[in-house]
This record gives C-alpha cells, structure tokens and sequence, in this order.
C-alpha cells in the first residue's frame, strides 16, 4: 500500500475559502485537513469529503490590526502543524494562509500560495509577504505574472 500525502488545505473565511474549495480536485488522492475561521465552514467539508477522512481545525479569525488575535492564532497552526505535519501545505491566503506557509517550510512542507482572485491589481500583502516561503506562488490574473514571479497558471474562477 503507498502512503498518501497529508495536504494541509489553509484558508480565512469568505471568498478565500470559496477559492480553496474551488481547488478541491487538485487533493483528491490525499488525505487532507481543512484549517480556516469559521466554524460553520465544517459542515460544509462533511458534506463533501469522506468523513473519515477529512480532518477540520479552526483557528482564531484576525487580521494585521488584532496583533493579539494574530498571535493567538500563530500558536493555534502551530499547534496544528505539530499534530498534523502535513506533506503539503496549500493556501488562497491572508494571514492564516501566511503562517501557515512559514510553518510549513519550518516543519519542512511543500508550499503553495494561490493568490486571491479578488487582487487583480496586485499582489495582496499577504501573498507579497508569503513569496520567501512558496515553493510555488502563484497568482489568477495572467497579466501579474513575471520571470521572478508570480506564476500564472489558470484562475479558480
């Protein structure tokens, strides 16, 4: 039997979650663990996902103006990551989507950031912030891609 990667699917709440769902495909044949914001977003992983399968966890929602809150939920994927230790981490991003990809090069991860469709101007900060710890950045919209990132390789949408 061969051992099936652990993708560690991360999201905030609202339209990144919409995006990372939308990705679902992409894991069919891995095991895989939902981290996001809103509790509610659970039900919406046991309808879809086998249940003995799909792991959920749920973090602190903040934002870079709740330092705090920002901490508190540092050390929730934190903990997450040292239970889990995913394989791959996959991320539409803002700040659990950030975290997630310094822990997942510390916990020695590969690293995916898809930029949010929604910045279709620029880069978001979250997803400038996260190029260091990418192993693949990507971005939705073909004309912000350049020779030194982002990719572009499709949109969710």
């Amino acid at each position: 039997m061969t051992r099936r990667n652990h993708v560690l699917a991360v999201s905030s709440a609202g339209g990144h979650w919409v995006q990372l769902m939308r990705l679902r495909p992409a894991w069919d044949d891995c095991v895989v663990t939902y981290v996001t914001t809103d509790a509610g977003l659970e039900k919406v992983i046991r309808k879809h996902e086998r249940l003995d399968e799909a792991g959920f966890c749920l973090i602190t929602e903040a934002n870079r103006w709740q330092k705090a809150r920002l901490v508190k939920q540092l050390i929730e994927l934190l903990i997450v990551f040292i239970r889990i230790r995913p394989e791959v981490v996959v991320t539409t991003g803002a700040a659990p989507g950030y975290f997630a990809l310094r822990l997942g090069r510390l916990f020695g991860a590969r690293t995916i950031w898809i930029d949010s469709i929604a910045n279709g101007a620029e880069m978001s900060l979250s997803g400038r912030q996260a190029r260091p710890y990418a192993d693949l950045w990507l971005t939705q919209w073909e004309h912000l891609a350049s020779p030194d990132g982002p990719d572009f390789l499709g949109a969710v949408l």
